[in-house]
């Protein structure tokens, strides 16, 4: 079933086209494929700091993302076996300009291979469509198409999404692109270590020059714990247009309706 309704998903998304390169965001996160059980929901908590970004908004009237809090709880239900759906709600900021800010909402489609977690290669594709408040994007609507590749070498694992960010107007050469890399050491099944990569390269029809792409580099760690999973990291930015130093926290529990948590 994945094979049939993900490239035709991916079909129907890429008619859809981007938004300007945005500093400021709600989720730093690199996905692995890996989905909520059938029945099962999840909760993940997400929150970055930025304590020494950049000073002025990406465009006017926006935010700017410098000593600012950006956050967001996901609720993720496991529909089947390849499929999860999730509510992103509320996106919220805290700044020292605006003060407590609520930024949007969004939701997400992401279908994958079963049991990724278990095999050696993994493929999905995640789907987010976004409502947007003028002071965090200067486009009402938007969404994300995230392809989802990665090795699982045992200890190590490689992850890659070649993420294409759109808003709805223009044609696919305007697609911005904006992947995120993974690569992490799994010391034991509840602890890992890992690199990140964020960037943005601006629009497929108009790359930037290197010193105006955003580039960041993330060292980061996972430990899942007996009552939620914790990934934490810091990072640090490559080039002028990025943020200097951001600090990432994401809390996740699932809540399985047929045992007792």
């Amino acid at each position: 079933m994945l094979k049939l309704v993900a490239p035709t998903a991916l079909t129907l998304a890429l008619l859809a086209v981007p938004a300007v390169a945005l500093a400021q965001t709600d989720e730093i996160q690199v996905y692995t494929g890996a989905i909520a059980e059938p029945g099962v929901f999840n909760l993940t908590w997400h929150n970055n700091f930025t304590p020494d970004g950049i000073k002025s908004p990406a465009f006017p009237g926006g935010l700017s993302n410098n000593r600012n809090l950006n956050g967001v709880t996901e609720w993720a239900y496991g529909v089947n076996e390849w499929f999860e759906a999730g509510l992103y709600l509320p996106l919220y900021s805290i700044s020292d300009a605006r003060g407590p800010t609520i930024n949007g909402g969004k939701i997400r489609l992401l279908f994958a291979e079963p049991h990724a977690d278990d095999r050696k290669f993994v493929y999905a594709v995640n789907f987010e469509f976004s409502w947007n408040s003028k002071h965090w994007d200067p486009r009402r609507y938007t969404s994300e198409i995230r392809p989802i590749i990665g090795w699982h070498l045992r200890p190590w694992d490689i992850i890659v999404n070649p993420i294409l960010d759109n808003s709805w107007t223009g044609g696919v050469k305007s697609l911005d692109f904006a992947p995120a890399t993974r690569v992490a050491y799994n010391l034991n099944p509840k602890w890992a270590v890992a690199v990140e990569e964020y960037a943005d390269y601006g629009m497929l029809r108009d790359i930037l020059p290197a010193h105006d792409q955003f580039h960041q580099l993330y060292a980061v760690f996972d430990h899942s714990a007996k009552w939620f999973d914790i990934e934490a990291g810091i990072g640090f930015g490559l080039t002028s247009a990025t943020d200097k130093v951001t600090l990432k926290l994401m809390l996740s529990r699932d809540f399985n309706p047929k045992t007792k948590n």
